[in-house]
């Protein structure tokens, strides 16, 4: 019995270690272990990078003028990142870019999931593209806002890119008589020097949750 408890309590402490997250792990090395390829750096030196840089920040510029003069309407401020990819993809493509929805590992083209925006540039290069909002006020914090796991549906990374967040400020306004969501600042970053956790978790399917010899009770509600 004792030996029992012992392995219950070890158990325990290992489940314990297991889930707790895993810190400061640098976001090249977690692309590659989900997707085999290398995340390229951005060189400030190169002629090809910067010209990339200055089309994204054209394209940045449309876009946020076009969704500022617009309004996002929105009941959370963590929505409106889903009407800035819109906005952006356009103005990728009026600054001579390719912009469209990466294809999977699988041949498919998916919208969930990192990365948002597979960009060609003039060179036939790739750059993988997230587009995200922010609150100046928690710019500065250790809110998380930036998310990506392994999909089972397949993987959108499939070459070795440079990945880069294109980040709008956004405040709020009156747009047709209603309170809008509206980008007054965006920001390019590299992803190489971005560090990234893993946070573990326990889950259930619908099967496992609703099982008969769990049931306890149920009832019918009348009109």
């Amino acid at each position: 019995m004792k030996s029992q408890d012992d392995y219950i309590k070890q158990l325990e402490v290992t489940i314990a270690k297991f889930m707790a997250p895993l810190e400061g792990i640098p976001f090249p090395i977690a692309i590659k272990a989900i997707s085999g390829h290398e995340v390229v750096p951005f060189d400030r030196g190169d002629r090809q990078d910067l010209d990339l840089l200055e089309k994204v920040c054209q394209a940045a510029d449309i876009a946020g003028k076009q969704a500022f003069q617009d309004g996002i309407f929105r009941k959370r401020p963590n929505e409106v990142g889903n009407d800035i990819e819109g906005y952006v993809k356009e103005a990728l493509k009026a600054v001579g870019l390719q912009a469209d929805t990466p294809v999977t590992q699988k041949q498919t083209r998916q919208a969930m999931g990192y990365p948002d925006i597979e960009v060609i540039d003039s060179y036939g290069r790739i750059t993988y593209l997230e587009c995200k909002t922010y609150n100046l006020a928690n710019i500065g914090t250790t809110q998380r806002a930036f998310y990506f796991s392994p999909s089972r549906t397949g993987c959108k990374i499939t070459r070795d890119a440079r990945h880069l967040i294109l980040g709008f400020q956004i405040e709020t306004a009156q747009r047709e008589g209603r309170r809008a969501y509206v980008p007054v600042h965006w920001r390019v970053y590299d992803t190489i020097t971005m560090l990234v956790q893993v946070k573990h978790e326990f889950n259930a399917s619908n099967i496992q949750i609703y099982r008969e010899d769990s049931l306890l009770a149920e009832g019918v509600i009348g009109e």
